[in-house]
């Protein structure tokens, strides 16, 4: 009897899907391998580019720009924080630019909008305590809180020296501001009408004066550090109203107190 062979009755194979398979993983790894080398950036060419492109698009200074580095690479998601926050943290006192600046992490009204508002708010007493809420007028800006104290208040025409019934406003202020640590701009401003005197050959150094002399009083007599303090003169030069009119003029013969936003504090010089 003749001998079976031993491959008769083998049926096809069933195993050929191993090898798509394994050409399909092959192709699959060297994909991933691409796009691996392709995340990784060159920090040095990549900050060059930038600073050629802050150059060309802005018309100043490169700007250096940093990139974070991790395990697998260096990154281009930048990692920092706003400016007034890692500038002085922890002294966010007056931010009221818009309605999610006056909310905390909780929902809760923010620190420092409570304060810019209680000393508002205490300063409006202080008005009306003494009869001159035309004269002392606080209002709350997108810089800070703006006290703006009419020149009648403060001055005789044209003089630049501070009345006695001005002094003890002035102190009473401060009593108010001291509790705030925020720096405080001293603005004088004058009206349009032109003044010529050997003292004052323009509107500049009345306005000057009478900033300067009000910090003094802010100082030597209420307490307030002298580095917290500047005083400016912006002559006639930002009138709030119409100097074509008596009562525009008045209202722009003034002298204002600005506590600014402590966002504003990297801009002082020295700080």
């Amino acid at each position: 009897m003749p001998r079976k062979h031993k491959d008769e009755g083998r049926g096809p194979s069933h195993e050929r899907w191993l090898v798509t398979y394994a050409d399909l993983i092959t192709l699959l790894m060297i994909f991933f391998i691409m796009m691996y080398s392709m995340s990784q950036i060159d920090a040095n060419k990549f900050r060059a580019l930038a600073e050629s492109l802050a150059v060309t698009l802005g018309g100043g200074n490169p700007t250096q720009i940093e990139i974070s580095t991790s395990p697998t690479g260096p990154s281009v998601i930048g990692q920092g924080t706003p400016l007034e926050n890692t500038a002085n943290p922890g002294k966010d006192l007056f931010q009221r630019d818009d309605q999610s600046d006056d909310l905390d992490s909780s929902g809760g009204p923010d620190v420092e909008t409570l304060t810019i508002e209680h000393i508002k708010a205490k300063l409006d007493a202080l008005a009306k305590e003494n009869n001159i809420q035309t004269m002392l007028v606080s209002t709350i800006e997108e810089r800070g809180l703006v006290v703006s104290i009419q020149d009648t208040l403060l001055f005789d025409s044209g003089s630049a020296e501070i009345t006695p019934k001005a002094r003890s406003i002035l102190q009473k202020i401060s009593g108010v501001l001291s509790a705030s640590p925020n720096f405080i701009k001293v603005e004088g401003h004058t009206d349009n009408l032109p003044i010529n005197t050997v003292r004052f050959p323009s509107n500049w150094e009345l306005s000057v004066l009478r900033a300067t002399n009000v910090v003094h009083i802010l100082v030597e007599e209420g307490g307030i550090n002298p580095e917290r303090l500047s005083a400016t003169g912006y002559g006639e030069y930002r009138p709030r109203a119409d100097n074509n009119t008596e009562e525009g003029r008045s209202a722009n013969r003034r002298v204002d107190l600005v506590i600014l936003r402590s966002k504003y504090d990297p801009v002082e010089p020295g700080f």
